[in-house]
């Protein structure tokens, strides 16, 4: 299922609003939301959980993801990531990684704030030439 209906991205949008709601960011204060969609069409949300031990930290895109795994999902069309950030706020490289390993080179990530401003990037260009399982495959 892909994402090309206006009401999908309103969805995912709203979805990952709800997990920046719950995000537990006690000591930066920089609260993030995100909502994957699978290929079947479930929208699953995440949120960054930090840590008093920071490299603990998580971020929202990889709680998301693992969200899916546990339910048997590992295939995704789609994400959103939401902050209320007047600067749009991309995945990090770690997240970058993580998505390149579940979503297709083709899929779209996109990145909205409380301005309702938004920017688009395909996986591959968050993370061009991405170390990925087919790398393993080809030995």
């Amino acid at each position: 299922m892909s994402v090309e209906k206006n009401n999908d991205w309103q969805k995912l949008i709203e979805s990952a609003q709800q997990g920046y709601n719950n995000a537990y960011a006690p000591y930066s204060k920089f609260h993030v939301g995100a909502a994957a969609m699978t290929e079947q069409g479930t929208i699953v949300k995440g949120c960054n959980v930090e840590n008093a031990s920071y490299g603990l930290t998580v971020c929202a895109e990889r709680n998301c993801i693992a969200q899916a795994v546990i339910q048997g999902q590992q295939t995704f069309s789609a994400m959103v990531v939401y902050t209320e950030q007047e600067k749009l706020t991309p995945p990090c490289g770690a997240c970058r990684q993580v998505i390149a390993e579940f979503f297709a080179p083709e899929a779209e990530v996109m990145a909205v704030n409380h301005l309702d401003n938004r920017k688009t990037w395909t996986v591959a260009q968050l993370l061009p030439d991405a170390f990925t399982p087919k790398n393993l495959l080809e030995q």
